[in-house]
């Protein structure tokens, strides 16, 4: 006897249906894509007992007729596209026709729909061939509303793996905010149990829908706008002030759809390494709009994955436009930071010879001295500080730290306003410019010196008398050293198979950075890391020495060395270490005042 046998359509249609809607918050992403298409100006999703007893969408789009709603439950039947061709030109989220037939094989469906707000029809069909469809006339605006009821109830082994009434609740939100962040021109709301959970009206940018479903203030965030060969994007970003200590809030959209695409999200991170503390991630989305030739949409049931014709480009290009975004943003901050010092030095100049030619006028009148003397005082303590610093070397003390650790200095004889305060905690140096105590984190900021060096002038390197043996773990480690050994000598690495081992994968680095500090162990593991580099190979690897050869927390190099380094971490066109984190930190003095509650 045979062992294979046909399943029936109904059972078949039940475990077909099993790969498209599995929990609540499926349906509810076929029904939202069913209405975006439709050309809704308003869409309203409403849910009961977090999706299971009733999932539900209503628009104001184009509406079915009659002779469409008869049909469009059935498998496959759609009005998207004729022939697998069309998929190459296809531009709406749905185009399988397996929404309403999968929600019908797993729930009760009802359909409501008016094509033209006069005339309305209401369907009514559910699992089993003892539902059979009921089609009746009804009243209704333009437009659709689809609901599916009592979810699994005919498949309880299926209905016992969901979550509870809360988690699928989450679930279903997330499916609404994935729908209504690409599409800023369309009015979305989210009832839950009756309640008014989101509302999120129609706004100008894609920055301010994120801003607004995200409760982020759109300060906060950026648009940048990328141009590619047959794509374009728009990607939105949380500046350094906000992050997060994982991925979650990192979303892709293609077309359109959220989609599932690691090397998008690194794209992001590359783009903005630096920017951001170490270990923390940026928030934001890329909005990816690309002609459908060149996308694959039909590689995943539920559509939550996308094959690309050329990724790299992409990537390249995101990555590419946020870092260049930053650099530029950072650049034009450090610019109005400058004119604002500029502007006050002249303001004070001002006033002090004002002030000193009315104290020529009137120095023997009492009213005029307790009008002044504070500001007589103020004066000309800072003429006396800036007549000492005017003879100050600016040198580093040769016994503070050795050659290959001092930043490159610049010079500061014309400009003699810092003031050198103190350290504190083995870790800050103080010094006071102007109005405000700046407050820097001296092992920061002589990392940034040190990487902006490297970079600028390259990584010195210095041969080992006893190669360092290693092993690669994996093909794509071979492959990726075989791939990049030249590229790794402009890192001060010299790296080469071992030619006495037949076995493949057996490699020896004759030659590390001069100033390497790391054990065998933690050198090999950091040089296999570059491969998750991407195309910041060498910012991670430049990192990576300034970080183990810059001055330590707990190190107490002499007043001098401190005041330099102080002075050049002040003027860094980037005031981050190569890690993101800020260098240092201001206060001033209306803020100390008001600390203290002087007036």
């Amino acid at each position: 006897m045979s062992q294979i046998k046909v399943l029936p359509p109904e059972e078949a249609k039940r475990i077909a249906a099993g790969e498209v809607v599995d929990r609540p918050a499926a349906l509810l992403r076929e029904f939202l894509d069913n209405a975006i298409d439709a050309g809704a100006a308003n869409i309203e999703v409403s849910i009961e007992d977090g999706g299971c007893k009733k999932a539900e969408v209503s628009d104001d789009g184009a509406g079915m007729t009659l002779e469409d709603l008869e049909i469009c439950w059935l498998t496959h039947a759609t009005s998207k596209i004729r022939s697998l061709n069309d998929l190459e030109t296809a531009k709406t989220l749905g185009f399988r026709g397996e929404a309403l037939s999968a929600a019908a094989a797993v729930a009760r469906l009802e359909i409501v729909t008016s094509a033209n707000g006069r005339e309305a029809w209401q369907l009514n069909t559910g699992p089993g061939e003892s539902n059979p469809p009921v089609i009746e006339q009804t009243r209704r605006t333009k437009g659709t509303t689809v609901r599916a009821i009592n979810l699994f109830e005919t498949i309880p082994a299926r209905k016992r793996f969901l979550k509870r009434e809360g988690s699928e609740g989450l679930l279903c939100r997330q499916i609404f905010l994935d729908k209504a962040l690409p599409f800023n021109k369309i009015n979305f709301r989210f009832m839950q149990d009756g309640k008014i959970k989101d509302f999120l009206p129609v706004v100008s940018s894609k920055k301010e829908r994120f801003a607004a479903a995200l409760n982020i203030e759109a300060d906060f965030l950026h648009e940048i706008n990328v141009i590619g060969d047959g794509f374009s994007a728009a990607v939105v970003i949380g500046g350094p002030d906000l992050y997060r200590n994982d991925r979650r809030q990192i979303f892709i959209f293609a077309n359109g759809r959220r989609i599932q695409d690691f090397s998008l999200v690194q794209a992001i991170e590359y783009g903005s390494q630096g920017w951001f503390p170490n270990g923390t991630h940026p928030v934001g989305a890329v909005y990816i709009e690309i002609n459908p030739a060149l996308a694959d949409f039909n590689i995943h049931p539920a559509k939550r994955e996308v094959r690309f014709k050329d990724s790299a480009a992409i990537h390249h290009a995101i990555s590419g436009t946020v870092k260049s975004f930053f650099h530029r943003k950072t650049v034009a901050e450090m610019s109005n930071r400058n004119e604002e010092k500029i502007s006050r030095r002249g303001a004070e100049a001002a006033i002090g010879e004002d002030l000193t030619q009315r104290h020529r006028n009137k120095e023997n009148t009492r009213e005029l001295f307790e009008e002044t003397s504070h500001q007589d005082a103020k004066f000309t303590k800072n003429a006396k500080e800036e007549k000492r610093e005017e003879h100050d070397s600016f040198s580093y003390n040769n016994s503070a730290l050795p050659a290959s650790l001092r930043p490159c200095v610049k010079s500061f004889v014309n400009d003699s306003s810092p003031h050198y305060v103190g350290r504190v905690f083995g870790l800050f140096i103080l010094i006071e410019w102007g109005e405000k105590l700046y407050i820097i984190d001296q092992h920061a900021a002589h990392e940034r010196i040190l990487f902006n060096k490297f970079l600028e002038e390259g990584i010195p390197k210095q041969e080992l008398l006893s190669p360092i043996p290693f092993c690669t773990e994996s093909d794509d480690d071979d492959k990726f050293l075989e791939l990049k050994n030249k590229e790794m000598q402009h890192l001060g690495l010299e790296i080469k198979r071992d030619e006495s081992i037949l076995q493949k994968g057996n490699w020896l680095i004759e030659a590390l950075p001069s100033d390497w500090r790391m054990s065998d162990s933690a050198t090999i593991k950091e040089i296999l890391e570059l491969r998750t580099a991407g195309e910041n190979m060498i910012e991670r690897w430049a990192a990576a020495i300034c970080c183990h050869a810059a001055i330590k927390d707990g190190d107490y190099p002499d007043d001098e060395t401190a005041f330099e380094l102080g002075k050049e971490a002040l003027n860094l066109p980037d005031p981050h270490c190569p890690h993101g984190r800020p260098i240092w930190t201001e206060i001033g003095r209306e803020a100390l005042y008001k600390a203290v509650r002087r007036d």
